[in-house]
């Protein structure tokens, strides 16, 4: 999917690391959320509360999922699940455009 149709737009942004990592919630018509954001070139650590599903539109990132101790490469069009209540580590190696999704 390209565009959301009918969603609500969180207009505060969602700011981690200085900066280095943002974006913005939307809402859709259904009650999900997804989070549209940017990060640029960097390591970083998150937290989850809900399994999350992460596409990567534009650049590349390395990632550690939780429980493994490989690194995996993810670029454009490519995509990965975090469980909940889990912590992942992140590679950014590009300017990294992305959208989360939070699951149920």
């Amino acid at each position: 999917m390209t565009a959301f149709a009918n969603v609500t737009i969180k207009k505060k942004a969602n700011i981690y690391f200085d900066g280095k990592v943002t974006s913005r919630t939307i809402t859709l018509s259904d009650g999900s959320e997804k989070t549209l954001g940017i990060m640029l070139p960097g390591e970083y650590e998150f937290g989850t509360q809900k399994p999350e599903f992460m596409e990567i539109t534009a650049g590349e990132l390395s990632v550690q999922l939780p429980g493994f101790d490989d690194w995996v490469i993810v670029a454009a069009g490519q995509s990965f699940n975090v469980p909940g209540e889990a912590k992942f580590r992140l590679k950014v190696r590009t300017v990294t455009d992305y959208c989360c999704t939070y699951l149920d």
